[in-house]
């Protein structure tokens, strides 16, 4: 009878566990809706999804605690943060609609998942509670397998096919259709011959200089530094490092220490000449 009461009942550190952690990640996914750049609510889902997991480990589902972190926060997350990062979403996007009608179809079915879920929870009914032992008994993972492929396989595979949709859906929206001609490689470069832009390679940075980091331009033949060698970023956040005169004054002692070698050397073959024709 005390082992029944303890698995309904809940420990005073599971309880401050659930009310700090389930805060944060209602908070995260308020953000991940609300945030006006993508980049921003893409970290935020990514907070609650690890908030997730803390669940799934704190209740004994290491698997899926595991899993939650690896693949979803860690691959699948980190995908989309990086696709929004490279592709880029913007308010100059159009918001115009392709498909007449799509927000009030999306509302009526939104608002279908919702009233099926709501009808869902409220006709559950916990008869019998197992507990975690008695669920974990061949090991959480065997555990999730038979579950999975046994009494929920037919859920699973739905829920494959949704994810297979939602990406080619991504992809269809994210296609934008080209309006004019794309201009030839040929096209392009006697553009930039009219425009006078420079044709070759940009040259390293810290050509000639003592460094060769991105933040220190390279030296031109007379000493003086070149603006084509360093990223128009760096130069107009100032980030760049301006070792000019360092590197002339490092240029001219070694001009006179190469100067002083010779002047050396040349003494020293004429007192060796000297030498040998005085012993002749």
């Amino acid at each position: 009878m005390s082992a029944q009461l303890a698995a309904y009942s809940t420990s005073t550190g599971e309880a401050f566990q659930f009310w700090v952690l389930g805060t944060v990640a209602v908070i995260g996914a308020l953000c991940t809706v609300f945030m006006k750049r993508a980049v921003h609510s893409a970290l935020c889902l990514a907070g609650t999804m690890i908030i997730l997991a803390v669940f799934y480990l704190a209740n004994g589902a290491y698997f899926l605690g595991v899993v939650q972190i690896v693949v979803y926060t860690g691959a699948i997350m980190m995908l989309f943060l990086f696709v929004v990062m490279l592709v880029g979403v913007t308010a100059a996007d159009s918001l115009k609609e392709t498909i007449k009608g799509q927000r009030w179809l999306a509302l009526t079915c939104g608002l279908g998942f919702g009233i099926l879920l709501f009808a869902g929870i409220g006709n559950a009914s916990l008869t019998e509670f197992s507990g975690l032992a008695q669920a974990n008994a061949s090991g959480n993972v065997e555990g999730l397998a038979a579950l999975i492929f046994t009494k929920y396989v037919f859920a699973f595979e739905i829920t494959g096919a949704l994810l297979i949709t939602a990406a080619v859906g991504a992809m269809v929206l994210t296609h934008r259709e080209r309006t004019e001609r794309a201009k030839t490689q040929r096209e392009l470069s006697e553009e930039r011959v009219r425009e006078g832009k420079h044709l070759p390679p940009l040259p390293a940075p810290g050509v000639y200089a003592r460094h060769n980091a991105v933040d220190i331009a390279g030296l031109l033949p007379d000493g003086t530094p070149s603006d084509l060698t360093v990223s128009k970023t760096l130069r107009e956040r100032g980030q760049i490092r301006d070792v000019s005169q360092e590197a002339l004054n490092d240029l001219r002692a070694l001009e006179q220490r190469a100067e002083e070698r010779l002047e050396r050397t040349g003494i020293e073959q004429a007192n060796l000449k000297r030498s040998e024709e005085a012993s002749k």
